[in-house]
């Protein structure tokens, strides 16, 4: 009889079905902000970081960088204001992808995903030399969904990355 209860419950135990359930992480930390602006001024509004076959790409809302001191943080709320895209590639996808006057062919595009809510903030402080601003991204709240339906819901990108300016 313990042999049947036994066989019973491990038998429900593989046959539950998950419904496909799939959390996927966005893991951006230990990669740096860039830019194709070079130097990058208060006007530049599109930043992307990129992490092998993924990217991370951030279109900041107008006039939310500006080369002075923000008493705390500037909000920007997404997708109204400012956009946040995630991109899986075919392969390994390098800055000249963006930057290039015409676009490479390859690595092709395989999902994009735009982010549902959330809101951009950036914090800005004038360094010691007076002359250099330093523009803290961070993001918050940001809400992903795959054309499928899946939540992404590791996002480990709170802080996007720090920029500077030069007056």
């Amino acid at each position: 009889m313990k042999n049947l209860l036994f066989f019973c419950c491990l038998l429900m135990l593989l046959s539950c079905d998950d419904g496909d359930l799939q959390i996927e992480a966005l893991n951006f930390d230990s990669v740096a902000a860039q830019s194709c602006a070079a130097p990058i001024t208060p006007a530049t509004r599109i930043f992307f970081k990129i992490n092998q076959d993924e990217t991370l790409i951030l279109n900041l809302a107008a006039n939310i960088i500006k080369n002075e001191v923000s008493n705390g943080p500037i909000t920007s709320l997404v997708p109204s204001q400012s956009q946040i895209t995630y991109r899986i590639f075919s392969e390994n996808v390098t800055r000249n992808y963006f930057c290039d006057a015409i676009p490479a062919a390859t690595p092709v595009v395989v999902e994009e995903i735009e982010a549902e809510g959330g809101e951009v903030r950036v914090t800005t402080i004038l360094k010691e030399d007076g002359v250099t601003f330093e523009h803290k991204i961070e993001l918050n709240a940001i809400s992903l969904v795959t054309q499928s339906g899946t939540r992404i819901t590791d996002l480990r990108i709170n802080n996007f990355g720090t920029i500077t300016t030069v007056e």
